[in-house]
């Protein structure tokens, strides 16, 4: 961690030239006005528990467009059948434990430390961060959560229960999307799983300018109220088109 940035609690974060790769500075505190703040700059707490905290900013990126979402042909028709009831900000700390709980193949322990998730949903009830549900009958089996920054939608985490159900919140989430245009979703790092959904790299550079160009400085903080009618109809039309 040599020439790597300590923060003490009120520190700004460094500008990008003293970033070390991904890592941005450790330190400092995960209040919910440091996490806004994290987000407009390109930044995301990411470590265990125990461990300091640690800023991070991926390059590349990963991102969608709300405009370019893939369905895989036989997740198609699971969203065709609709196979679960979906809602919005309806369990927030449910969906954000049930993430740091889950138990996730080739992965050991969680990065949703306890910190975070208080943090998180603290978040939540300022209005910045939301969740997508997935449901069987009365039962949560899937979901996403993170943070929404006017035209970004920053995804942190999802869980699933049941086979799909957190493919389908994605989903849910670029419909709800491209009702309230949110134009891009950013998914942070890479992965060939991401890719089928036709998530794409790019340099963080050029996600860096686009937060500077595109995020406002007041921020939406209402709660989320999905409309499954209307985001259905949204995303029949976008797999026409797509």
């Amino acid at each position: 961690m040599k020439n790597v940035v300590w923060l003490k609690s009120d520190d700004p974060f460094p500008e990008e030239k003293y970033w070390q790769g991904w890592v941005v500075a450790y330190g400092g505190n995960i209040s919910p006005s440091r996490l806004i703040d994290a987000y407009h700059k390109g930044i995301f707490p990411w470590y265990s528990e125990g461990e300091p905290i640690r800023w991070c900013s991926p390059d590349p990126r990963a991102v969608l467009p709300t405009h370019s979402l893939h369905i895989p042909q036989r997740l198609w028709r699971e969203w065709k059948n609709k196979s679960f009831r979906i809602t919005a900000d309806t369990s927030f700390k449910e969906v954000v434990r049930a993430c740091a709980t889950t138990p996730r193949k080739h992965e050991d322990g969680t990065w949703i430390t306890t910190e975070i998730q208080e943090n998180y949903i603290q978040l939540h009830e300022l209005g910045y961060a939301h969740s997508i549900e997935c449901w069987k009958e009365k039962t949560l089996v899937g979901g996403l959560y993170g943070v929404h920054l006017g035209p970004l939608f920053v995804g942190e985490s999802m869980f699933h229960h049941v086979s799909n159900a957190s493919k389908i919140a994605f989903i849910a989430l670029c419909g709800f999307s491209l009702m309230k245009g949110i134009k891009l979703i950013d998914c942070q790092v890479f992965s060939e799983h991401l890719e089928r959904f036709g998530v794409f790299a790019v340099p963080r550079k050029k996600y860096l300018n686009w937060l500077k160009t595109n995020i406002p400085d007041n921020l939406p903080t209402e709660k989320w109220q999905l409309d499954t009618d209307k985001i259905y109809e949204k995303i029949h039309l976008l797999k026409k088109k797509n």
